[in-house]
């Protein structure tokens, strides 16, 4: 999506400049992109632990200490990403049962480009009860840090 993003910018770019024409749909499909790009893309990078993450603190302490920490974090991220889950399902389904469009001339349907929200949401959940299975269940550690890594 992030590609398709950047080709279309391009594209934009390339009309506006060099054929001197306006865009039309290119600014809000890019930006739909992102938006799916965003939510779509959170649940895997959490699986890969491709977030930006501090780690000076768990690796400070260790054992049942290290695990409480990882659970009472994850608890909360569980718990805002299923309040936003529970907030943006209203929120689009609205946009779907009263079929509102964009205000441009591309009058694109906003509930398309909104459903990647709860979906993406939902998947985060999914993959945040998924991790923290694997770390009450003793498959995988808090962290993926190694049990003895200490400072």
């Amino acid at each position: 999506m992030l590609l398709l993003a950047v080709a279309v910018v391009c594209q934009m770019v390339f009309t506006r400049a060099v054929l001197g024409q306006s865009s039309i749909w290119q600014t809000e499909f890019t930006t739909f992109c992102i938006l799916g790009a965003t939510f779509l893309g959170s649940p895997f990078i959490l699986l890969t632990r491709g977030h930006v993450g501090v780690d000076i603190v768990p690796m400070m302490v260790a054992g049942r200490a290290r695990l409480s920490l990882y659970l009472l974090g994850s608890f909360i991220a569980l718990g805002f990403c299923g309040f936003f889950l529970y907030a943006s399902i209203p929120w689009w389904h609205d946009t779907w049962v009263t079929g509102q469009t964009t205000s441009t001339i591309w009058r694109a349907k906003l509930w398309i480009p909104y459903l990647a929200v709860p979906v993406g949401l939902f998947i985060l959940c999914l993959q945040y009860l998924a991790e923290i299975w694997l770390v009450c269940t003793r498959y995988e550690e808090p962290y993926g840090m190694a049990p003895g890594v200490n400072l």
